[in-house]
């Protein structure tokens, strides 16, 4: 057996995606997301790297530049910590039929590789309990495109399943918000494009949001009683969304 090197903690939510009652599923309870940065200075730090932090950032910058354009010319990239490769998305109805960005469309999909599956060992996990809030985002569904917590489409139907999503309350911070993750622009979703406001699944227009990644923001004063809380709780999707 592996010797355990790092340990993760988890909290307990309700599992909305099964007809079970009494089953939960378990998130990693991440102190932050770190960025390149972070890491170079992380490493220079401890001592895992034999160059300052900004040689290092500036080499892993290069790095990503440049497989992020042999990715785009077609070819399949495998770092031995991942393995990314691009993708082409929807149905062609006949082979004649030609790509059409209406309804195909171009991801780069990315899993983990042979470096990162053997740490998986050494990994311990501690369980918090059931999360106290109980509000969460357990899935996210593109209507147009069939696609699952990944890219989303302006001015179409996004389906939300979580737990205490039901949007109510009068407080200023109250709705459903996408948060442009390089500007930091929040954008709120208009009141009457809530099309369905339950507490386990929402269902809304998405705005018509610029090209970018974003995160999507849920904030509620729902308590499950006919009082509402006093306060809103709020969740943050853990995975980004992207328009294109």
């Amino acid at each position: 057996m592996s010797e355990i090197k790092h340990r993760l903690k988890a909290n307990l939510f309700e599992n909305v995606l099964t007809e079970d009652p009494n089953d939960f599923i378990a998130r990693v309870s991440a102190e932050r997301t770190l960025s390149i940065p972070d890491i170079c200075n992380s490493a220079a730090g401890r001592g895992g790297a034999d160059v300052s932090a900004a040689a290092m950032e500036h080499s892993v910058n290069l790095f990503l530049k440049e497989m992020g354009y042999q990715l785009s010319d077609g070819f399949s990239v495998n770092t031995g910590y991942f393995t990314a490769t691009p993708l082409i998305k929807g149905v062609f109805n006949s082979p004649m039929e030609t790509f059409n960005p209406s309804k195909h469309s171009v991801l780069f999909q990315f899993n983990q590789g042979d470096v990162l599956r053997k740490m998986l060992s050494d990994i311990g996990v501690d369980i918090l309990g059931v999360a106290e809030s109980g509000i969460s985002i357990a899935q996210v569904t593109d209507v147009k495109t069939g696609l699952i917590n990944d890219r989303i489409t302006p001015n179409r139907n996004l389906r939300i399943k979580g737990s205490k999503l039901k949007v109510v309350g009068e407080h200023e911070s109250v709705g459903i918000f996408f948060v442009n993750e390089t500007t930091s622009e929040r954008t709120k979703v208009d009141p009457t494009d809530i099309v369905t406001n339950n507490p386990s699944e929402l269902v809304i227009v998405t705005p018509g949001l610029a090209a970018g990644s974003y995160v999507l923001e849920v904030a509620s004063q729902f308590s499950g009683s006919a009082n509402p809380l006093k306060e809103p709780r709020s969740v943050a999707f853990e995975k980004s969304l992207t328009v294109q």
